[in-house]
Protein backbone atom coordinates (compact mmCIF):
# COMPACT_ATOMS: atom_id res chain seq x y z
CA UNK A 1 0.00 0.00 0.00
CA UNK A 2 1.31 3.46 -0.89
CA UNK A 3 2.23 5.57 2.08
CA UNK A 4 0.25 8.81 2.41
CA UNK A 5 2.16 12.02 3.09
CA UNK A 6 -0.51 14.39 4.33
CA UNK A 7 0.07 18.15 4.35
CA UNK A 8 -2.56 19.47 6.70
CA UNK A 9 -3.50 23.14 6.81
CA UNK A 10 -4.24 23.99 10.43
CA UNK A 11 -5.20 27.64 10.19
CA UNK A 12 -3.54 30.32 12.25
CA UNK A 13 -2.78 28.47 15.47
CA UNK A 14 -6.08 28.05 17.32
CA UNK A 15 -8.02 24.80 17.52
CA UNK A 16 -11.16 26.58 16.29
CA UNK A 17 -9.44 27.39 12.98
CA UNK A 18 -9.01 23.71 12.12
CA UNK A 19 -11.47 22.43 9.52
CA UNK A 20 -13.32 19.14 9.88
CA UNK A 21 -11.32 17.73 6.96
CA UNK A 22 -8.04 18.67 8.65
CA UNK A 23 -9.17 17.20 11.97
CA UNK A 24 -10.08 13.92 10.27
CA UNK A 25 -6.71 13.85 8.48
CA UNK A 26 -4.89 14.29 11.79
CA UNK A 27 -6.69 11.24 13.16
CA UNK A 28 -5.75 9.14 10.13
CA UNK A 29 -1.94 9.30 10.21
CA UNK A 30 0.54 7.20 12.15
CA UNK A 31 2.96 9.97 13.04
CA UNK A 32 3.73 13.64 12.52
CA UNK A 33 6.99 15.23 11.46
CA UNK A 34 7.41 18.48 13.39
CA UNK A 35 10.28 20.80 12.57
CA UNK A 36 11.93 22.51 15.54
CA UNK A 37 13.85 25.76 15.37
CA UNK A 38 16.74 26.33 17.76
CA UNK A 39 15.99 29.05 20.31
CA UNK A 40 18.58 31.38 21.83
CA UNK A 41 18.01 30.05 25.37
CA UNK A 42 17.47 26.40 24.33
CA UNK A 43 13.84 26.56 25.45
CA UNK A 44 11.04 24.86 23.53
CA UNK A 45 10.30 26.37 20.14
CA UNK A 46 7.04 28.29 20.78
CA UNK A 47 5.70 27.34 17.35
CA UNK A 48 6.21 23.67 18.22
CA UNK A 49 4.30 24.25 21.44
CA UNK A 50 1.44 25.79 19.46
CA UNK A 51 1.40 22.82 17.06
CA UNK A 52 1.39 20.40 19.99
CA UNK A 53 -1.70 22.08 21.43
CA UNK A 54 -3.52 21.39 18.19
CA UNK A 55 -2.16 17.84 17.97
CA UNK A 56 -3.19 17.06 21.54
CA UNK A 57 -6.73 18.08 20.65
CA UNK A 58 -7.12 16.29 17.32
CA UNK A 59 -4.63 13.49 16.69
CA UNK A 60 -5.41 9.80 17.11
CA UNK A 61 -4.49 8.08 20.38
CA UNK A 62 -1.59 6.12 18.88
CA UNK A 63 -0.06 8.85 16.69
CA UNK A 64 3.44 9.89 17.66
CA UNK A 65 5.56 12.95 16.96
CA UNK A 66 8.94 12.85 15.23
CA UNK A 67 10.93 16.02 15.92
CA UNK A 68 13.37 17.20 13.24
CA UNK A 69 15.81 20.06 13.78
CA UNK A 70 15.21 22.84 11.27
CA UNK A 71 18.40 23.54 9.28
CA UNK A 72 19.69 27.10 9.67
CA UNK A 73 18.71 29.57 6.98
CA UNK A 74 20.90 32.35 5.63
CA UNK A 75 19.32 35.68 6.61
CA UNK A 76 22.28 38.09 6.66
CA UNK A 77 21.28 41.19 4.65
CA UNK A 78 24.60 41.30 2.79
CA UNK A 79 24.05 37.75 1.51
CA UNK A 80 20.35 38.07 0.68
CA UNK A 81 20.26 41.62 -0.69
CA UNK A 82 19.37 40.72 -4.29
CA UNK A 83 16.66 38.52 -5.70
CA UNK A 84 19.28 36.07 -6.97
CA UNK A 85 21.08 35.82 -3.62
CA UNK A 86 17.83 35.54 -1.71
CA UNK A 87 16.62 32.81 -4.07
CA UNK A 88 19.88 30.91 -3.69
CA UNK A 89 19.69 31.11 0.11
CA UNK A 90 16.12 29.78 0.11
CA UNK A 91 17.07 27.01 -2.33
CA UNK A 92 19.93 25.90 -0.05
CA UNK A 93 17.55 25.89 2.91
CA UNK A 94 14.98 23.82 1.03
CA UNK A 95 17.65 21.30 0.05
CA UNK A 96 18.79 20.97 3.67
CA UNK A 97 15.20 20.54 4.82
CA UNK A 98 14.63 17.89 2.16
CA UNK A 99 17.60 15.92 3.52
CA UNK A 100 16.34 16.16 7.11
CA UNK A 101 12.79 15.16 6.19
CA UNK A 102 13.98 12.34 3.96
CA UNK A 103 15.85 10.82 6.89
CA UNK A 104 12.76 11.08 9.11
CA UNK A 105 10.59 9.38 6.48
CA UNK A 106 13.13 6.61 5.91
CA UNK A 107 13.41 5.96 9.64
CA UNK A 108 9.64 5.77 10.27
CA UNK A 109 6.96 3.62 8.71
CA UNK A 110 3.34 4.43 8.02
CA UNK A 111 1.31 7.43 6.91
CA UNK A 112 2.78 10.76 7.97
CA UNK A 113 1.34 14.20 8.65
CA UNK A 114 2.96 17.62 8.29
CA UNK A 115 1.10 20.48 9.98
CA UNK A 116 1.05 23.65 7.89
CA UNK A 117 0.30 27.12 9.26
CA UNK A 118 -2.61 28.65 7.39
CA UNK A 119 -2.95 27.01 3.99
CA UNK A 120 -0.29 24.80 2.34
CA UNK A 121 -0.60 26.69 -0.96
CA UNK A 122 0.11 30.18 0.36
CA UNK A 123 3.64 31.26 1.35
CA UNK A 124 4.64 27.81 2.50
CA UNK A 125 7.18 25.58 0.79
CA UNK A 126 6.39 22.19 2.30
CA UNK A 127 4.94 20.94 -1.00
CA UNK A 128 8.10 22.02 -2.84
CA UNK A 129 10.41 20.43 -0.28
CA UNK A 130 8.55 17.12 -0.22
CA UNK A 131 8.52 17.06 -4.03
CA UNK A 132 12.32 17.20 -3.76
CA UNK A 133 12.30 14.31 -1.30
CA UNK A 134 10.21 12.10 -3.59
CA UNK A 135 12.26 13.08 -6.65
CA UNK A 136 15.37 11.59 -5.02
CA UNK A 137 13.72 8.17 -5.27
CA UNK A 138 14.58 6.88 -1.80
CA UNK A 139 11.15 7.60 -0.30
CA UNK A 140 7.92 6.50 -1.93
CA UNK A 141 4.58 8.01 -1.11
CA UNK A 142 1.60 9.97 -2.31
CA UNK A 143 1.26 13.62 -1.26
CA UNK A 144 -2.21 14.56 -0.07
CA UNK A 145 -2.91 18.27 0.57
CA UNK A 146 -5.65 19.40 2.96
CA UNK A 147 -6.42 23.13 2.66
CA UNK A 148 -6.56 25.41 5.68
CA UNK A 149 -7.85 28.82 6.71
CA UNK A 150 -5.25 31.47 5.88
CA UNK A 151 -4.31 34.46 8.01
CA UNK A 152 -5.51 36.66 5.12
CA UNK A 153 -9.04 35.33 5.55
CA UNK A 154 -8.94 35.82 9.31
CA UNK A 155 -7.52 39.35 8.95
CA UNK A 156 -10.38 40.39 6.67
CA UNK A 157 -12.96 38.83 8.98
CA UNK A 158 -11.56 40.49 12.10
CA UNK A 159 -11.50 43.94 10.46
CA UNK A 160 -14.83 43.32 8.69
CA UNK A 161 -13.48 44.39 5.30
CA UNK A 162 -13.53 43.04 1.76
CA UNK A 163 -9.99 42.61 0.53
CA UNK A 164 -10.55 44.30 -2.83
CA UNK A 165 -12.80 46.81 -4.55
CA UNK A 166 -15.71 45.76 -6.74
CA UNK A 167 -14.29 43.90 -9.72
CA UNK A 168 -10.75 44.86 -8.70
CA UNK A 169 -7.67 42.62 -8.33
CA UNK A 170 -5.94 41.73 -5.08
CA UNK A 171 -2.14 41.61 -4.94
CA UNK A 172 -0.53 39.39 -2.30
CA UNK A 173 3.18 39.87 -1.68
CA UNK A 174 5.92 39.93 0.94
CA UNK A 175 7.36 42.82 2.88
CA UNK A 176 10.55 42.44 0.85
CA UNK A 177 8.62 43.21 -2.37
CA UNK A 178 6.07 45.75 -1.13
CA UNK A 179 7.89 48.68 -2.76
CA UNK A 180 7.78 46.90 -6.09
CA UNK A 181 4.02 46.35 -5.76
CA UNK A 182 3.44 50.03 -5.04
CA UNK A 183 5.61 51.08 -7.99
CA UNK A 184 3.57 48.82 -10.27
CA UNK A 185 0.37 50.56 -9.25
CA UNK A 186 -1.30 47.91 -7.14
CA UNK A 187 -3.96 49.40 -4.87
CA UNK A 188 -5.27 46.45 -2.83
CA UNK A 189 -2.11 44.93 -1.38
CA UNK A 190 -1.92 42.17 1.21
CA UNK A 191 1.53 41.86 2.77
CA UNK A 192 2.94 38.82 4.55
CA UNK A 193 6.37 37.92 5.96
CA UNK A 194 7.40 41.38 7.14
CA UNK A 195 10.59 41.46 9.21
CA UNK A 196 10.74 45.26 9.60
CA UNK A 197 8.15 48.02 9.43
CA UNK A 198 10.66 50.08 7.48
CA UNK A 199 8.90 48.76 4.38
CA UNK A 200 6.06 51.18 5.23
CA UNK A 201 8.28 54.23 4.77
CA UNK A 202 6.69 56.59 2.27
CA UNK A 203 3.20 55.13 2.71
CA UNK A 204 2.13 57.39 5.57
CA UNK A 205 -1.21 58.39 4.02
CA UNK A 206 -2.15 54.86 3.01
CA UNK A 207 -4.71 53.02 5.13
CA UNK A 208 -3.57 49.84 6.84
CA UNK A 209 -5.58 47.00 8.33
CA UNK A 210 -3.00 45.09 10.34
CA UNK A 211 -3.04 41.97 12.47
CA UNK A 212 -0.57 39.74 14.28
CA UNK A 213 -1.09 36.13 15.38
CA UNK A 214 -4.64 36.44 14.10
CA UNK A 215 -6.97 33.65 15.10
CA UNK A 216 -5.08 32.93 18.32
CA UNK A 217 -5.81 33.96 21.88
CA UNK A 218 -3.08 36.62 21.66
CA UNK A 219 -4.09 38.22 18.37
CA UNK A 220 -3.45 41.94 17.89
CA UNK A 221 -5.38 44.24 15.52
CA UNK A 222 -4.71 47.83 14.43
CA UNK A 223 -6.17 49.94 11.63
CA UNK A 224 -5.87 53.52 10.41
CA UNK A 225 -3.53 55.71 8.40
CA UNK A 226 0.00 54.32 8.47
CA UNK A 227 1.55 57.45 9.98
CA UNK A 228 -1.13 57.61 12.68
CA UNK A 229 -0.94 53.99 13.82
CA UNK A 230 2.63 52.96 13.11
CA UNK A 231 3.74 53.21 16.74
CA UNK A 232 0.61 51.31 17.78
CA UNK A 233 1.67 48.52 15.44
CA UNK A 234 5.19 48.52 16.89
CA UNK A 235 3.74 48.15 20.40
CA UNK A 236 1.27 45.46 19.30
CA UNK A 237 4.03 43.44 17.64
CA UNK A 238 6.01 43.65 20.86
CA UNK A 239 3.04 42.41 22.91
CA UNK A 240 2.36 39.54 20.52
CA UNK A 241 5.98 38.43 20.72
CA UNK A 242 6.03 38.63 24.52
CA UNK A 243 2.75 36.74 24.97
CA UNK A 244 3.14 34.05 22.31
CA UNK A 245 6.90 33.78 21.88
CA UNK A 246 6.45 34.46 18.16
CA UNK A 247 4.84 37.01 15.88
CA UNK A 248 3.38 36.50 12.42
CA UNK A 249 1.76 39.60 11.01
CA UNK A 250 -0.30 40.26 7.90
CA UNK A 251 -1.89 43.45 6.64
CA UNK A 252 -3.95 45.05 3.90
CA UNK A 253 -2.88 48.38 2.39
CA UNK A 254 -4.85 50.83 0.25
CA UNK A 255 -3.86 54.29 -1.05
CA UNK A 256 -5.69 57.38 0.27
CA UNK A 257 -8.14 57.69 -2.61
CA UNK A 258 -9.56 54.22 -1.90
CA UNK A 259 -9.57 54.27 1.86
Amino acid sequence: MTRKIRLIGIGCGHIDQVTYEAARAMRDVDYFVVTEKTTADNSEDPLVAARNQILNHYRGPDARTVAVADPPRERHPARTDTRARYGAAVDDWHEARASAWERALLDNRGDVGFLIWGDPALYDSTIRVLDRVLARGNVTGEIDVIPGISSIQVLAARHRVVLHGVGQPLHVTTGRRLGEAVEHGHENIVVMLTRSLDVLDGLGEWHIWWGANVGTEHEELVSGKVDSVREDIVAARRRAKAESGWVMDVYLLRPPRLS
